[in-house]
């Protein structure tokens, strides 16, 4: 059984998340359609620094996640939730 899906790169967005009063993070979040995932029709991308490492951040277009403004938003929760 196979485990991936095919996509095809829709647009890139550029994305600035705040979090109180400070930008948690900005950059440019490659869109991608999801050709027969069984949940998503799309998929979220960017690179993200974690202290000297820069790693690669893909969130699936699963409710709440519809944007990449909110797969970003997500994913900065997320972080934050891991650090405390």
């Amino acid at each position: 059984m196979s485990g991936g899906c095919e996509s095809l790169h829709v647009q890139s967005v550029p994305v600035k998340e705040g979090f109180d009063g400070h930008i948690a993070w900005e950059g440019s979040v490659e869109v991608f359609e999801l050709v027969g995932h069984p949940k998503a029709k799309r998929a979220y991308g960017w690179n993200d620094r974690d202290g000297k490492e820069i790693k690669a951040v893909v969130m699936l277009g699963i409710p709440p996640v519809n944007s990449p403004q909110t797969a970003v938003k997500a994913a900065v929760a997320l972080k934050g939730r891991s650090a405390s």
